[in-house]
């Protein structure tokens, strides 16, 4: 995260979602903090990740999450050359299906 990210303010909001114990929690939180707009723009990035990471092509990306090539490419690259957060979640996430 660059420098000027590295605030109180969002020091204070990641300690919050860190408080978040469930789902349930989670959509309530991030009802009341973000757009509907904001918050399918997330969801979105996050899927194109995932679908990158399986090996999608970006035209069977943006034809099933509606993302423009414009945002698979931002999402690649931050894949790419990022600080390698998508990675660390997606590799979570496998792990915990595996148990399940």
């Amino acid at each position: 995260m660059s420098r000027n990210l590295r605030t109180e303010a969002a020091d204070y909001l990641f300690d919050a979602i860190l408080m978040l114990e469930t789902r349930e929690e989670c959509y309530h939180f991030f009802e009341d903090v973000c757009t509907v707009n904001e918050l399918q723009a997330l969801s979105q990035r996050f899927e194109v990740a995932h679908m990158l990471r399986e090996s999608c092509t970006y035209m069977d990306i943006a034809e099933k999450t509606g993302a423009s090539t414009a945002t698979i490419s931002r999402v690649n690259r931050s894949l790419n050359y990022g600080h390698d957060g998508y990675d660390l979640v997606l590799k979570r996430l496998a792990e915990k299906e595996k148990t399940q």
